[in-house]
């Protein structure tokens, strides 16, 4: 998604977000280093727009979780940055669209629980 035509749909920014995490893990190795890290940043960065679809029932418990997989993601992001320097530019901007989208679901919990 490029800077200019940011969405602000959060049910197709998240799922938009999760394709190009899977993307990217195209990109990694297939062996002992990059498989867990794969497997741990498709979880975690399919799980925030699965986690917001799902919100309706407990709305405050599931925006914390989306928060927390973003976080998470964030996490995974800047280690696939350090580790595989040839991958710094396209994770440079999901790091990004990982830390706006926490941001914006930290701020739906703290509104919710203010309500």
């Amino acid at each position: 998604m490029s800077k200019n035509q940011k969405e602000y749909d959060l049910a197709d920014r998240t799922t938009n977000f999760a394709v190009e995490v899977i993307a990217l893990t195209k990109k990694l190795p297939g062996n002992a280093v990059g498989d867990p890290i794969k497997r741990q940043l498709v979880k975690s960065g399919t799980s925030i727009g699965a986690n917001y679809a799902e919100s309706r029932k407990d709305f405050r418990h599931k925006i914390g979780i989306a928060a927390k997989e973003a976080r998470e993601t964030k996490y995974w992001l800047e280690v696939i940055g350090r580790s595989f320097t040839g991958l710094k530019e396209p994770v440079k901007d999901l790091h990004t669209e990982a830390d706006e989208l926490y941001r914006i679901f930290v701020t739906i919990r703290k509104k919710a629980q203010d309500q």
